[in-house]
């Protein structure tokens, strides 16, 4: 099998969470005056991504994105050097306008599945200790970004190889909280 580059973080070897780790901060790419957030958490449901909105390093595939509560999350500097990606977008997804990087994507929908909880790369942090990745999500979604669809076999091949295991969709927990909030919705939830 062909080597292929799925992220940084990544393809040398996943680091396991630090027990007891309890946040730390992210940081932009700017040389100075970095934009930087605090999270007061470990994050949850970190995983590798391929939709073509998240953020990716120069030259990554997938990006590595997790979330914390977002009550967990302040900025501590250089707000002023944020903006918003896309307005319109579910995740609205807040970016250092000099660098490009990603800081965290918030949800403003109040019945959302995931309201409450941001997104973020912790690959910007400086601190290690972090929840590892655990799956893949929006596999098929690479194709849009460029990749031709006949690698698609070794990316999951190579994603398989890693510990990743690959989904079209979220995994398979993340897909089951996105239809109980649409069940709630509807009327049609019911308790076991």
């Amino acid at each position: 099998m062909s080597k292929v580059t799925i992220h940084p973080a990544v393809d040398r070897h996943i680091t396991p969470a630090q027990a007891g780790f309890a946040g730390g901060t992210l940081q932009c790419l700017c040389k100075t005056d970095k934009v930087e957030i605090k999270i007061d958490a470990q994050t949850l449901h970190n995983h590798a991504c391929g939709c073509t909105k998240c953020w990716k390093p120069e030259g990554a595939l997938f990006a590595v994105i997790a979330v914390a509560p977002r009550d967990k999350i302040s900025i501590v500097a250089h707000a002023e050097k944020l903006k918003i990606v896309d307005e319109n977008a579910a995740i609205q997804r807040h970016a250092c306008t000099e660098c490009g990087a990603h800081l965290f994507g918030r949800i403003e929908n109040k019945n959302h599945a995931f309201y409450g909880l941001d997104f973020v790369h912790t690959e910007l942090s400086p601190q290690s200790g972090w929840a590892a990745p655990g799956f893949a999500a929006f596999v098929s979604s690479v194709i849009e970004s460029g990749t031709p669809p006949s690698r698609m076999s070794v990316i999951r091949e190579r994603l398989q190889e890693i510990g990743l295991t690959p989904y079209d969709c979220l995994s398979p927990a993340l897909m089951d909280a996105l239809a109980t909030q649409a069940a709630k919705q509807k009327g049609t939830y019911r308790e076991a």
